[in-house]
């Protein structure tokens, strides 16, 4: 700074009214005389002799002075000129070469299909032999790079390379074809070239085609020679301005003493900044201990007198301390010296450090203000970084009451001594809050548990004069800084109130809980050990606190009422209870994710032959979508399955209908369709143990043993549902009894920090220790799973095999012949006699009367009758015909038609299912 004093010059301080004109370059050298008495030349002066040293010129063109800009200008203009010159020249020599090539190409072209001999050259039997040789010698002539003679189909007789000869030329001869002359510009494999393509006429018909083409850099070159020309011309035109811009620049440094003219601008605006526009006090002082310079803050901070300038620091009516630091002229840091009601820090440097002259720099600050404005910045520090913490702390959960809990935990003790959430009943549960209804105690913090408040969990009856309902009636915040004298806050509980009196709670501000247009409840701020009461600045505080959390708990409670929701819809998707069956011995486990509720779904469904169906699918994504999805998908297994069909089928079926499902969603929203799902359908059959399992992306199946072993079945693993394109297969298992089937969702084997072979072999641990019942097997599989926090849903079936006996088996073959329907009837009410079930015997003749007959009369040869002896009495009758009998209601007049209204009449339910080798008519009865 004292340098930089010393370089403005000038006398005593510049009062604030006009400004001082600025010196000229000349002036400023010819007045420069410091304002202290005895003082050494500036650091300009000093070196002012030094400009006339052959440095000067390298300083001239060293671009910071106004004369190395000058030069730097005039440089890039002439380089700016040769390189414009040399585009332009080089742009003309290109176009001029084009037009050359082309106007030479099209001529050659042009006199070679018009040469005599060139028309009987292509009627000759061998075109090549006549046409290749003038060509060559017509190319070497004219000195262009190819001629080519092709016939209207493009196919080359002549070509400078004979290997190219009869293959098709490259480039457009449509427009030669129709008798027209075309040039086109290409890049070949020589070079940039232009090829004139022309046509070969006989009685103004198109015979032949003739192409030359000659590259751009054999008519090229001029450029080579004027370039160097050009290149001198700008250098000799460069020498000349750098030599007349040094005559210029050793005339400019002299004068500006090597200054560029924004540092001469810049000396005046800093010696008007440093001295009046800071808000530092800045005095000169001088060797002998007078006052040299004083700015306009050092006035008003010191109390100077307007005569203060030249006269003595002991002369001026200052504190002995201050004048005392100031005479001495000593080093000061900071020192904190009281002037009258200020107290100011000041700092002090010597200027003769460097050669300048003797005497002192200080500078004052008022740390009155500034020790009131670091606490107020304290304070604002602290509450943005409460604001902060509630921002990225408030709202870790989706949950309504942990969120609220957040918020008084953050408010304790740093704002308030005590703090309580009160929310609507309905904003717990997700509903939409209604005023009208009572408030419950969600959250309570305090710096001690004594307090007499309301407990958490506790209704809160709210008076209308009470501080919170006014603030939830009107949407602001309520300020009660003295409780004493607050009668509404009183009214509402007068026992309570006087016990939180009694205890030193003494201020409250009650803040609405609002989220948009929604009231969700009310949060308090109690005060009790600090004595001051909660002011206007606190109460914006403690709304700007409570409207960041409320959007967190606004968003927790849409996702209570969404998870709700979606949780209700996909239990009342699942199944109730499992259907009544005897050839398994079931028991299911479903876990939903706690993050949100997924698509998984199972299902046990009995068909006919007292077989049962086992399926077990994953919808992709969680939420309402996932579980809607979940139900379309499992009423089309129920669908599909009433088919009878085969497993693979059935998975071929459902792949086609959620590519359906994508299809319409993705036209619906016009996004890509996000539906994908997996499954596993499995078939058993308790008369021959076979069970027949197809998957669709699935997870494989676990198969325990009688024994107690466990594997994983080899199932060929067909793409998951959606993708089409690919056939699922199948795997025929044959179970002892007593197996155990295990089917599972991928919830209970993936997880973010394994792979899912790690998954299956912690499944196969747990399997081989389970106990021998479908129930101890899935319980003790969700035992061994570790106690994290489950993110999918988890569907679960164990299924331990029964083989029907054979005993409660009878089977016939069947002639083709219709007496041979006397001899079924018989031998039906024989064995039913031997099941005890001779109750059914008319009806179970007769249905399988009408069912033989029809298998006799339209179903072929090969038929046979099986009688199954189960939870219900079943009938089914095989033939080799594929054709499927249908229900009708026959008319009066009608002899036949009624025998299959009968068999649904007197059945449960009867059916047809399909085999390789034909059908099956079933007939399910009650048991008596």
């Amino acid at each position: 700074m004292v340098r930089l004093l010393g370089r403005f010059g000038g006398g005593s301080a510049r009062r604030p009214g006009g400004p001082r004109p600025p010196q000229t370059p000349d002036d400023a050298h010819d007045r420069h005389e410091g304002p202290l008495k005895g003082s050494s030349p500036t650091r300009v002066e000093r070196d002012g002799a030094r400009t006339r040293r052959p440095g000067a010129l390298r300083a001239a063109v060293g671009g910071r002075s106004v004369a190395g800009q000058v030069f730097v200008l005039q440089v890039v203009i002439v380089l700016l000129l040769v390189v414009a010159a040399v585009v332009a020249l080089v742009l003309q020599v290109r176009h001029d070469s084009t037009v050359e090539a082309r106007n030479r190409s099209v001529a050659v072209a042009q006199a070679f299909a018009n040469a005599p001999g060139t028309v009987e050259a292509l009627r000759s039997p061998d075109p090549s032999a006549v046409l290749q040789p003038r060509a060559e010698a017509a190319r070497r002539a004219t000195d262009v790079d190819f001629i080519v003679v092709m016939d209207t189909n493009g196919i080359r007789y002549t070509h400078p390379k004979p290997d190219r000869i009869g293959k098709k030329f490259v480039g457009d001869i449509a427009p030669a074809l129709a008798g027209r002359v075309v040039t086109e510009d290409i890049t070949g494999t020589i070079g940039p070239l232009v090829q004139a393509v022309v046509p070969i006429k006989d009685d103004g018909k198109v015979v032949g085609l003739v192409s030359a083409g000659i590259t751009t850099a054999k008519v090229g070159g001029t450029a080579n020679q004027q370039l160097p020309l050009l290149l001198m011309a700008a250098a000799v035109g460069l020498a000349l301005a750098t030599a007349g811009t040094a005559l210029v620049s050793r005339r400019l440094l002299r004068q500006t003493h090597g200054l560029g003219p924004h540092e001469m601008t810049r000396m005046y605006e800093h010696h008007d900044a440093v001295l009046h526009a800071v808000r530092e006090g800045v005095l000169i002082v001088g060797g002998e201990g007078r006052l040299l310079l004083a700015n306009d803050e050092a006035h008003r901070l010191l109390d100077l007198p307007a005569d203060a300038e030249g006269r003595h620091v002991l002369d001026l009516a200052l504190p002995a301390d201050t004048a005392g630091l100031l005479a001495s002229g000593r080093v000061a840091t900071d020192e904190v010296h009281r002037v009258r009601d200020r107290l100011l820090a000041v700092n002090q440097r010597p200027t003769d450090i460097q050669g300048g002259p003797p005497g002192s720099v200080a500078t004052l600050r008022d740390s009155t203000e500034l020790r009131a404005l670091s606490g107020r910045a304290e304070v604002a520090r602290e509450r943005l970084d409460m604001l902060y913490d509630a921002t990225v702390g408030i709202g870790t959960s989706l949950d309504v009451t942990r969120t609220a809990e957040e918020l008084a935990e953050l408010a304790v003790p740093r704002f308030a001594d005590f703090a309580t959430v009160d929310l609507f009943d309905a904003v717990l549960s997700g509903g939409q809050p209604e005023a009208a209804t009572t408030l419950r105690r969600t959250a309570l913090s305090g710096i001690r548990e004594d307090a007499p408040l309301f407990k958490v969990g506790e209704r809160i009856p709210l008076v209308d004069s009470a501080p919170q309902a006014r603030g939830i009636s009107s949407g602001r915040a309520v300020l009660e800084p003295r409780l004493a004298e607050a009668t509404g806050w009183h009214a509402q509980d007068r026992e309570r109130s006087a016990h939180v009196m009694e205890y030193g709670i003494h201020s409250l501000i009650a803040v609405p809980l609002r989220a948009g247009n929604l009231v969700l409840g009310t949060v308090s701020f109690w005060r009790s050990d600090k004595p001051q009461p909660f002011d206007t600045e606190e109460v914006a505080l403690a709304e700007e606190l409570v409207t960041r959390a409320a959007v967190s708990i606004d968003n927790a409670r849409r996702y209570t009422r969404e998870h709700t929701m979606a949780v209700t819809l996909q239990r009342s998707l699942l199944p109730r209870r499992l259907p009544e069956q005897d050839a398994l011995d079931i028991a299911y486990k479903y876990l939903p994710a706690q993050a949100g509720v997924g698509g998984d779904w199972f299902d046990v469904l009995p068909l006919s032959g007292a077989r049962v169906a086992l399926v077990v699918g994953d919808v992709v994504g969680h939420g309402l979508h996932a579980a809607a999805t979940m139900g379309r998908l499992r009423t089309a297994v129920h669908n599909f399955s009433a088919l009878d069909l085969p497993p693979d089928e059935l998975l071929a079926l459902l792949d086609e209908l959620v590519a359906r499902i994508d299809q319409d969603e993705a036209e619906e929203s016009g996004n890509s369709p996000v539906t994908g799902a997996t499954c596993l359908y499995a078939v058993y059959d308790p008369v021959s143990r076979l069970c027949t399992i197809a998957r669709a992306g699935h997870p494989p199946p676990a198969l325990i043993h009688p024994d107690g072993s466990v594997e994983y079945p080899d199932v060929p693993a067909g793409p998951p549902l959606g993708l089409g394109g690919l056939p699922f297969e199948t795997a025929d298992l044959e179970l002892a009894e007593g197996s155990r089937l295990v089917l599972y969702t991928d919830g209970l084997v993936e997880d973010r920090e394994r792979d899912i072979d790690v998954g299956l072999e912690l499944l196969r641990a747990s399997l081989a220790q389970a106990g021998p019942s479908p129930e101890d097997t899935t319980r003790a599989v969700l035992d061994a799973r570790p106690p994290s926090r489950a993110t999918d849903d988890i569907a679960l079936i164990v299924a331990r095999t029964r083989a029907l006996a054979a005993d409660r088996i009878a089977e016939w073959q069947v002639p083709a012949d219709p007496a041979a329907v006397s001899d079924v009837r018989a031998a039906v009410s024989r064995q039913l006699a031997r099941w005890g079930l001779d109750e059914l015997a008319f009806t179970t003749e007769l249905i399988l009367s009408e069912l033989v007959t029809n298998a006799i009369r339209y179903g072929g040869d090969s038929i046979h009758v099986r009688m199954l002896y189960d939870r219900m009495l079943i009938c089914e009758v095989f033939d080799g015909s594929s054709t499927s009998p249908h229900l009708r209601y026959a008319a009066m007049t009608d002899e036949g038609g009624r025998g299959l209204f009968l068999v649904a009449q007197l059945s449960e339910r009867w059916g047809t299912r399909y085999t390789p080798a034909g059908k099956v008519i079933w007939a399910e009865q009650p048991l008596p």
